[in-house]
């Protein structure tokens, strides 16, 4: 056995070994989370990359659809002008503007283009509602919507025309939302116009 393999020499060395393994050990740590990390942000990349191409893919038929919205309007100003009380042939025709008008709704909702109409005396929304009128409403609470001028549409959850709405007003106050303030209109997700209205006394 060599004088540099004695146990004294062993001791001796000892620290040395142990302060090399704690900055080996150290090394390996700081490698792990920067290959973590660098997992992590290719992770958030590549799921950027997967919504940004599905949102351009739902979204591409936008205009499309805003252009069918007309449609859709005169089929519903046809329905409602239709006679309570006709004949056999214009019941007929009655019917098939309804079923046609139907089929239309399913396309859009086959689509992802869902109707915004919303029901007598629910809370005005500006991110989905344009107030355009204040009346006083006797059955409705301050700020809930007396009545659909025009209904909205949204595609996936984005808005392409908000509903154009009749809200109840405090005071007993009616005409046009106020301008400026809370009852400026404001803008939806696309750009299109959506309306708040003032329902402070």
């Amino acid at each position: 056995m060599s004088e540099d393999d004695t146990p004294a020499n062993w001791e001796a060395d000892g620290p040395s070994v142990d302060a090399e393994v704690e900055a080996l050990q150290a090394e390996v740590q700081a490698l792990k989370e920067q290959m973590l990390r660098y997992a992590a942000e290719a992770e958030n990349t590549k799921r950027r990359a997967e919504r940004e191409m599905n949102d351009a893919r739902a979204y591409a038929i936008t205009k499309f659809a805003r252009d069918l919205l007309g449609v859709a309007d005169n089929f519903d100003r046809a329905l409602a002008a239709a006679p309570a009380q006709a004949d056999e042939g214009v019941k007929n025709f009655v019917v098939g503007v309804e079923m046609t008008a139907k089929a239309l709704l399913g396309a859009f909702e086959n689509n992802g283009l869902k109707k915004i109409d919303p029901p007598k005396g629910e809370e005005f929304d500006p991110h989905k509602h344009q107030a355009m009128m204040e009346q006083p409403g006797e059955d409705v609470a301050p700020g809930g919507i007396i009545h659909v001028l025009q209904p909205g549409y949204e595609l996936l959850g984005r808005l392409v025309r908000p509903a154009m709405v009749v809200v109840a007003a405090k005071g007993g106050a009616s005409g046009p939302p106020p301008s400026g303030g809370a009852g400026a209109y404001a803008s939806g997700d696309d750009g299109e116009s959506g309306g708040a209205v003032d329902t402070r006394a």
